[in-house]
């Protein structure tokens, strides 16, 4: 067995030439980490798992963590054989991992969604809270919404004048609401009505106003 003095909390770094089993043109070459999980004695070969030091975590690949995002993977840990890896000095402390950590998941939140997850978080851009992100998203859509356009209604409503199926004709943003989020002005025949945008679907689906829309819609139900 290689590397037999290793244990939990040293760190190390991932021999050249090393790469993703699942993905060999991304090289692990250099990666450092801490060890924070060591597999049996019995195991053959034996495995590790280190926690990427703050370093390597700044210096990852955007695609290499939106994909694993996108399958559900965890970016910030690498599960390797003893072999794979050798002793190394540390370049950062314990804390400066979690506050990367922190900063790169707060980046990278929306990507489990793929192209739509960084589209929104595009829009949201460095917007705190979900009443920070409601007003950058009014702003956009206010930029980028072309009126009036034609929707119906996507949601069961408990309250109200409309249900869902209506038709209506959405004028204008009216404002923000902290629970509703962005409300629309809309007319239906001779009445004007005002709805949470986020409970209408866009009825021309070629049109930009229905990604648009469905991409806000996404944000509200995941916010």
């Amino acid at each position: 067995m290689k590397n037999p003095s290793i244990k939990i909390g040293d760190v190390v770094r991932v021999k050249e030439g090393v790469t993703d089993p699942d993905d060999p043109s991304i090289d692990w070459s250099d990666w450092h980490g801490r060890v924070i999980e060591i597999g049996p004695a019995s195991e053959r070969p034996r495995t590790l798992c280190i926690e990427l030091d703050s370093l390597t975590l700044r210096s990852l690949p955007p695609d290499y963590i939106i994909a694993s995002e996108e399958e559900g993977l965890d970016w910030t840990q690498l599960f390797l054989y003893f072999d794979d890896v050798e002793p190394a000095e540390p370049r950062d402390a314990p804390e400066d991992v979690e506050n990367v950590q922190e900063e790169l998941s707060e980046q990278y939140r929306w990507a489990y969604l793929g192209e739509e997850g960084m589209r929104i978080q595009a829009v949201l851009g460095d917007a705190e809270g979900e009443w920070e992100e409601a007003k950058a998203w009014a702003e956009y859509l206010e930029a980028h919404l072309t009126f009036p356009f034609d929707a119906k209604v996507a949601e069961w409503q408990e309250r109200g004048p409309l249900r869902t199926g209506d038709r209506v004709r959405v004028l204008a943003i009216e404002h923000v609401d902290e629970t509703y989020g962005v409300i629309v002005k809309c007319r239906r025949g001779r009445k004007t009505l005002y709805a949470p945008l986020a409970d209408l679907e866009v009825i021309d689906r070629s049109s930009q106003a229905h990604r648009l829309v469905l991409d806000y819609s996404t944000w509200f139900a995941n916010r």
